[in-house]
């Protein structure tokens, strides 16, 4: 039988997850006590996520017969997030724009996938490359964005809240050259909604997005605010 949501295969893989998180966020409070330190331990991840959303890709493009080098191109916000978030560390400075726009994204989309991993029943093996490289690589966006936002890698407000709509459009525009170029049949949910039988298509779900990170950037703002009185 293949791998399922919740079976023995998926459960230990969310242990281990756990376990990697918190001694990640462990190690690093107790020994990265300097910016230069800290700065290190996020961008090796950056890189480490950078190599697995890669090697995940490389894998769906040898997955049949014949190779398929659009499969490099991502056509999902959590694939295309990893790409955006471990290149915007890499090669961006410290609270650069991008950050702002896909930090939320990565940390909500990485976590739902590590524990409700829909496609994890692709192939019997568990250790099928595009199964278990899909996996690593969203939980490995998702301990990104938490180490970004434990050292202030970041500085979330409301001045750089309008690059949200601005990433939103990026996608869509990738969205439409990966249906009309490359034939790809639902690229970012436009089509058909991530969970059948709902209507959770980009459609609804970018709007409710776009409110729930409103919604924390207000309470952001109000805590800081808060603070300085």
């Amino acid at each position: 039988m293949n791998p399922h949501v919740y079976g023995p295969e998926h459960l230990i893989y969310i242990f281990v997850s756990l376990l990697v998180t918190f001694l990640t966020i462990f190690l690093s409070k107790k020994y990265a006590k300097t910016e230069k330190s800290q700065t290190i331990i996020i961008k090796v991840y950056a890189l480490i996520l950078f190599t697995t959303i890669f090697l995940n890709r490389i894998a769906l493009v040898f997955e049949y017969d014949t190779p398929d080098w659009s499969r490099l191109l991502t056509d999902s916000f959590c694939s295309t997030s990893s790409y955006i978030l471990s290149l915007s560390i890499l090669f961006g400075k410290k609270n650069n724009i991008v950050l702002h726009f896909v930090w939320l994204i990565s940390l909500v989309g990485g976590s739902i996938v590590t524990f409700y991993a829909d496609f994890i029943g692709q192939n019997p093996s568990f250790l099928y490359p595009p199964t278990i490289l899909g996996l690593i690589h969203h939980t490995l966006q998702a301990i990104l964005v938490i180490l970004i936002l434990m050292f202030k890698y970041i500085t979330i407000t409301y001045k750089k809240s309008y690059v949200v709509l601005i990433g939103f459009a990026g996608y869509f525009l990738l969205g439409l050259f990966m249906k009309y170029v490359f034939g790809y049949g639902n690229p970012f949910y436009m089509y058909a909604p991530a969970i059948s039988n709902t209507i959770l298509t980009v459609w609804v779900l970018a709007p409710i997005y776009i409110v729930g990170y409103s919604i924390i950037i207000l309470i952001i703002e109000l805590i800081r605010k808060k603070k300085t009185y």
